[in-house]
């Protein structure tokens, strides 16, 4: 008996023993992935405000914005302690893209700018129809006015049927059908959009709060091609080489020079030169994962740039 009862009290003390063990293994295990959580917190802040730095920066020095400045080159952060990974990261200059928010000009269709959409889906090779329907998803994510722009609304008669006919309805904004659009990814929903489609419009088509112009210093040969009306692509290509090559826009006058084309009128070509919306894609890479950050930024003349939004995800 008593030896059965010392080995009883062994097997216990065993059992206890592993369990303290296990608890304690756990505990360890959570205080190291939250030491690393929190590293990776820090690395994604630090790369956050590494990128708002630059672009204030470049502004203060240089009212253009092109790809030869700080803010194009790649964010590296050195890693903050063991077990943590570097932070890497890269600027985007969304102006350099077709935003979508253009199709809607002061509450109302803009004609040529949807046009310019449908004639960059054919430059990427993006079937017209789907083309379309991305349209009208983003016309539908706005409140907008029914009667075209500088024309006057019919003068009330004193009867309103509430139809679109009505004297008031041309007054009266259409309000929006679907939910705002904050990225690219929202358009998933659209028939026919999938992951593939979004990759290949993603260096080029952009979804940002306000109207836009494209930024001729940073823009692609397809984007510009697209925006000005009339220019082929091998121009546009032509163009984009004599630019990188350090011959940089300085005005939108110089950029309408350089096209070589007079026949199109002035305000038809919406390309500046300046930058006010980008995009910071980054990650901070551990033993064990990679926190991956995305977020918009806008920079004004008189502030430091502010994030819009962000995003965290592993």
């Amino acid at each position: 008996m008593a030896i059965i009862s010392a080995l009883l009290i062994a097997a216990v003390v065993a059992v206890i023993a592993g369990g303290m063990l296990t608890r304690q293994t756990l505990f360890t295990r959570g205080l190291e992935s939250e030491q690393l959580r929190v590293q990776g917190s820090w690395q994604l802040q630090g790369g956050m405000e590494v990128s708002r730095q630059r672009l204030w920066e470049d502004r203060q020095r240089d009212v253009l914005t092109r790809l030869d400045q700080n803010w194009a080159r790649p964010i590296q952060l050195a890693a903050l302690g063991p077990g943590a990974g570097p932070f890497e990261g890269r600027l985007e200059d969304e102006q350099s893209k077709f935003n979508l928010r253009n199709l809607l000009a002061n509450d109302r269709l803009d004609p040529l700018q949807i046009e310019n959409f449908q004639r960059l889906c054919e430059l990427l090779g993006v079937n017209a129809t789907l083309g379309q329907r991305i349209s009208q998803r983003v016309i539908a994510s706005y409140p907008r006015l029914l009667s075209p722009e500088g024309t006057a609304a019919p003068v009330n008669s004193g009867f309103r049927s509430g139809r679109d006919t009505s004297p008031e309805a041309a007054r009266k904004p259409l309000l929006a059908k679907q939910p705002m659009l904050r990225s690219l990814d929202d358009l998933l929903g659209v028939n026919g959009v999938d992951e593939k489609l979004l990759a290949r419009l993603e260096p080029f088509v952009t979804i940002l709060p306000a109207n836009t112009w494209v930024n001729g210093n940073t823009a692609s040969a397809e984007v510009l091609a697209a925006t000005v009306p009339g220019l082929a692509l091998p121009r546009a290509k032509a163009l984009i080489a004599e630019r990188d090559s350090g011959q940089w826009f300085i005005n939108q006058g110089d950029f309408i020079n350089r096209l070589r084309m007079p026949n199109v009128p002035a305000d038809a070509v919406r390309v500046g030169i300046t930058s006010e919306w980008f995009r910071l894609q980054g990650q901070a890479r551990g033993e064990r994962r990679r926190v991956k950050l995305l977020a918009l930024l806008h920079r004004s003349e008189d502030n430091m740039p502010r994030v819009i939004w962000s995003r965290v995800g592993v």
